[in-house]
């Protein structure tokens, strides 16, 4: 099956721009008059004939001009070899520290991956930076672009408002007005002739005009997603900062403890009957609210992973409520978080089968920007997306209908949407679509949301082997 995006971001349309709020009465743009004709001389109609020119010509020029255009792109373009640069420093640490964990337990070893651990951070760090850069630029340009394109509805706005009315003028003239102002047939052909040209305007500029809103939305939601991934840059930014400090810190207790000595760093890793039931009874936080101890959380990912093929320290990664990064999964209503259309029907349906209230269960809220919530449950689906696997999550879980808030049916979930993403293949792109849906390309998705689940993964891995020896 083809992974549906789970998060769909949607803009809600502005009821500020009414294209028809200068109509009166209806308008036919086919019609053709059978019993009064239409006047004027063909120098009355020169400025309408003129203003569709202005109307429909190139509006929009680059922003800041052209000189100021092609500096952004130089810098746009900087900005991307060196984020290139540093991604392949990220992958280099990633790949020494792969090798010292192959090289088995010693103390240098530890301490030589805390280290390339600490460098690793660093450099995601000194990435971000620059990705804050780059999107402030873009958020900028795209701002711009929504105001040029604000300014040319206005402009059809008015040009349509115009020509309407001079089509409805037109058209209340009588027959004997007509003959009056038209003595000569030639003059009466010619003004046949410009209404029809009128006419045509009118009709293009109508389209003009609903093709310029379709763009404004386009360009509020492209505004609406660079927004919320320079939140995200900057949660991630800090918390890497302390994960630099606390990487420092476990390198330091490491030593202090051992002093430097080998034999009472292996004395520390045979604790593993100890440090495992430790790991056992730690809480996990749950993406969607709630929390179960490690132990249960782990038990429930090996379900999905014997269902999915997905490796449970995955599905825990995805699920775990740190690696979301502050997303809004707050307690809100169906009504006023969902799409209507799309989301509302499902929801309602989902909450009569299993025998619950749709008023009393709460649901993620929408944002601020106009992009719609409705995520439920700890796997945080929408409810659209849940009707597409919930006879795959009843077969696999025997729980006839599955319900997005127990807990065996959403690790189930996470692992088939993870599977159908393509986590076999790569865990990276399968986590950035989990988070990002359809967008899963843009940086933050795949460097921020994406990278973070697997570095999660990893560490969820080590506690797993612990988990499995003792």
């Amino acid at each position: 099956m083809k992974p549906r995006p789970k998060f769909l971001l949607e803009v809600k349309a502005s009821s500020r721009v009414d294209v028809f709020s200068e109509r009166e009465r209806r308008i036919n743009l086919s019609y053709e008059p059978r019993q009064k004709f239409p006047w004027r001389f063909l120098g009355s109609f020169l400025p309408f004939l003129i203003l569709p020119v202005f109307v429909w010509g190139p509006v929009l020029a680059p922003v800041g001009g052209g000189t100021l255009a092609q500096t952004s792109e130089q810098e746009r373009a900087a900005l991307e070899d060196e984020l290139e640069e540093l991604e392949k420093q990220m992958q280099e640490y990633e790949a020494t520290i792969a090798e010292y964990r192959r090289q088995g337990s010693s103390l240098q070893g530890e301490i030589s991956i805390l280290e390339a651990q600490i460098k690793k951070i660093s450099t995601q760090i000194q990435a971000i930076t620059l990705a804050l850069q780059k999107l402030s630029g873009d958020i900028q340009i795209t701002t711009s672009r929504i105001v040029d394109v604000e300014q040319e509805i206005n402009v059809n706005k008015n040009a349509l408002g115009i020509l309407i009315r001079k089509v409805d003028e037109n058209d209340k003239k009588g027959l004997v007005e007509i003959l009056l102002e038209n003595p000569e047939l030639s003059d009466f052909f010619g003004s046949v002739n410009d209404l029809m040209v009128v006419q045509d305007s009118l009709n293009a500029s109508l389209e003009r005009l609903i093709e310029l809103k379709g763009e404004l939305i386009t360009q509020k939601e492209i505004l609406a997603l660079e927004k919320s991934d320079v939140e995200a840059l900057r949660a991630y930014q800090v918390q890497q900062r302390q994960a630099v400090d606390l990487t420092q810190s476990e390198k330091e207790e490491l030593l202090r403890i051992t002093k430097g000595n080998e034999s009472t760093y292996q004395g520390l890793l045979s604790a593993t009957a100890a440090r495992a039931a430790q790991i056992r009874n730690r809480l996990f936080e749950l993406l969607g609210g709630g929390q179960l101890s490690f132990g249960q959380a782990y038990e429930l990912a090996k379900i999905a992973e014997r269902t999915t093929g997905v490796r449970a320290a995955l599905v825990l990664a995805v699920l775990d409520r740190e690696s979301a990064l502050g997303r809004n999964v707050g307690k809100c209503s169906y009504e006023t978080a969902m799409h209507p259309t799309r989301d509302i029907p499902a929801f309602l349906q989902i909450t009569k089968e299993l025998g619950l209230d749709p008023e009393s269960t709460q649901v993620s809220c929408p944002n601020a920007d106009g992009v719609y919530g409705g995520a439920m449950g700890p796997a945080q689906f929408l409810p659209s997306t849940w009707m597409l696997y919930k006879n795959s999550i009843a077969a696999a879980t025997g729980n006839r209908p599955p319900s997005p808030w127990r807990n065996q049916d959403a690790f189930v979930a996470t692992g088939l949407y993870l599977r159908d993403a393509g986590a076999t293949s790569s865990e990276l792109m399968a986590a950035a679509k989990y988070y990002c849906g359809s967008n899963w390309q843009r940086w933050v998705c795949t460097n921020v949301y994406g990278q973070g689940v697997v570095d999660r993964a990893a560490q969820f891995e080590e506690d797993i082997e612990v988990l499995e020896s003792a």
